[in-house]
């Protein structure tokens, strides 16, 4: 039987050489706070690639500077920042991986100093500041800024771009009606609250043609929040407006107990994409090869998203090819060892 990991993936003009991405996860690593990739980013992402990852999402990449989960997140803002960025696509493509990038805003999960904003002013929980009701005028700027990041995100060479609205971050904050409040347009019903995102993806696809991906929390894990099924009705809305696949995560929109274990997600990306008829990623705690295996081979995932255990193995590609009988091009410096 062939092995589904290593076979490629097409979407639009972009073609993945397996189907292995690397989960996009902060590293909080920019110290001057100014949000441009640092010799960390380059040595952590350039060792995926030689390890052989088909497509390396870049962490949460800030489009405001408000909008940084912490003051050492990477950040898109400014014309500033492309150099680095593409250096660090021009590292990675250098070894075969194809390259992507979160954009990202935190609401009001920012750890900052200063104003955040949300769509509604809620706190996440006691500890954290209270946010700013986005205004009209704050809505529109932001949806700009995302516009912005997808032109300098395509100035710096990438791929893929990745929105990110999941994990109780400002996108998510609109989506679930536990922080979405708000009485106007972008609140109550079902499309009120995702008027938010509909209008950050036309504003990014008036710019940028390559593949895009969005990643949503498809459970909030609160009784009054939001489930997979409301997300497979979204899910119609996102393909209809051309996003060509969802990255299927869960929760973090407020406190919860959630309960882990491997695979725990995958129903979630198995249920968007048949009923959907959209291509999903399943991410969380997959670190098992023939697990990985089986969601491909079963049709419940597109793509298989690996977030610690790349962490843990920036080879883990190799780790998996040997374990599923699969023949992968090693990097040539490497051939003695990897063979």
């Amino acid at each position: 039987m062939e092995t589904k990991l290593f076979s490629p993936f097409t979407i639009k003009n972009t073609t993945f050489k397996n189907r292995i991405v690397m989960s996009p996860m902060c590293m909080y690593s920019c110290h001057n706070e100014d949000g441009i990739v640092e010799n960390w980013h380059k040595t952590h992402y350039t060792s995926r690639a030689i390890g052989q990852v088909g497509l390396i999402i870049i962490e949460a990449t800030a489009v405001t500077p408000q909008g940084r989960i912490s003051p050492n997140d990477l950040g898109i803002w400014s014309d500033d920042h492309i150099e680095g960025l593409k250096e660090l696509t021009e590292l990675m493509k250098e070894h075969g991986s194809a390259t992507g990038i979160q954009l990202a805003h935190a609401g009001r999960k920012a750890v900052l100093e200063g104003e955040i904003i949300a769509p509604s002013p809620l706190s996440f929980n006691e500890q954290m500041k209270t946010p700013k009701e986005m205004s009209m005028e704050d809505i529109q700027d932001t949806v700009e800024a995302f516009k912005q990041g997808a032109v300098r995100a395509k100035q710096a060479g990438f791929d893929v771009i990745e929105i990110h609205g999941a994990h109780g971050y400002l996108i998510n904050e609109f989506l679930s009606p536990l922080s979405n409040k708000r009485t106007d347009g972008y609140g109550g019903s079902a499309e009120n609250r995702y008027r938010f995102l509909r209008e950050v993806i036309d504003a990014i696809k008036s710019v940028w043609d390559g593949p895009l991906f969005v990643r949503i929390s498809a459970s909030d894990y609160h009784e009054e929040g939001m489930e997979a099924e409301d997300y497979v009705e979204m899910a119609h809305w996102m393909k209809e407006q051309g996003v060509d696949l969802i990255d299927c995560s869960s929760g973090a929109v407020v406190p919860a107990r959630i309960h882990t274990y491997p695979g725990y997600q995958v129903p979630f990306a198995e249920k968007i994409k048949k009923e959907a008829e959209i291509p999903t990623g399943a991410v969380g705690l997959i670190t098992s090869p023939i697990h990985a295996e089986e969601i491909l081979q079963n049709d419940r995932a597109d793509l298989i998203f690996i977030a610690r255990e790349l962490l843990r193995d920036p080879y883990w590609p190799r780790t998996a090819a040997v374990e599923l009988g699969a023949q992968i091009q090693s990097p040539k410096q490497y051939e003695r060892g990897w063979m």
